[in-house]
């Protein structure tokens, strides 16, 4: 059976894949090509980070996903304790890759290799833990969890609205995605 938990996590994920790549394919295209990386995309696209997965999707999988599972599944306890660890020090490290990006842009070129290395740091953490949740906790959630643990979990992960996981953006947020689609690079724009 498939629930609607599942379907929005493995959504959210692609879609924030999809923006950690296009964030690296962006700053690698302007070195190549000798010139600045648009500051304006690459901030609007760690905001959306710490808009979205930060503040929406990980406090739903440490609250309601993780416990559920730490107690169906005690053997994943391990994993899920990294995987909160990363969930509670997402804010701090998101803040230093932001402030890696500040310096670049304000200082220039002598602070570029520090923000490509923060930002390939960042990058390769969040995709490392995004797989260990596709391989080993979803799986685990499908074979341990009951029909009212995935009540809970598809009314919950059913609410979220992230845009680039194609839900509609709301006004607010609609000038943040018109202007990351219209300048990134795929996959996740078109520019």
């Amino acid at each position: 059976m498939r629930h609607l938990a599942l379907s929005v996590i493995q959504d959210e994920h692609q879609a924030l894949a999809a923006m950690l790549r296009s964030m690296s394919l962006l700053v690698a295209q302007a070195h190549r090509e000798q010139h600045l990386p648009d500051f304006g995309v690459l901030r609007a696209m760690l905001f959306y980070v710490d808009e979205f997965p930060e503040k929406q999707h990980h406090p739903k999988e440490s609250a309601l996903l993780f416990p559920r599972l730490r107690l169906r599944c005690p053997p994943l306890g391990v994993t899920l304790d990294r995987l909160d660890a990363d969930h509670a020090h997402g804010e701090a490290s998101i803040r230093l890759l932001e402030h890696a990006l500040l310096a670049y842009e304000v200082l220039g070129e002598p602070r570029r290799q520090a923000f490509v290395e923060a930002m390939d740091r960042y990058v390769n953490a969040y995709l490392s833990h995004m797989a260990i949740e596709e391989g080993e906790v979803l799986p685990a959630a499908r074979t341990h969890l009951s029909e009212a643990d995935w009540l809970a979990l598809d009314e919950a992960f059913g609410a979220n609205c992230d845009p680039l996981a194609g839900h509609a953006a709301d006004d607010v947020y609609r000038p943040l995605f018109r202007k990351i689609v219209m300048s990134a690079p795929a996959p996740i724009g078109l520019g």
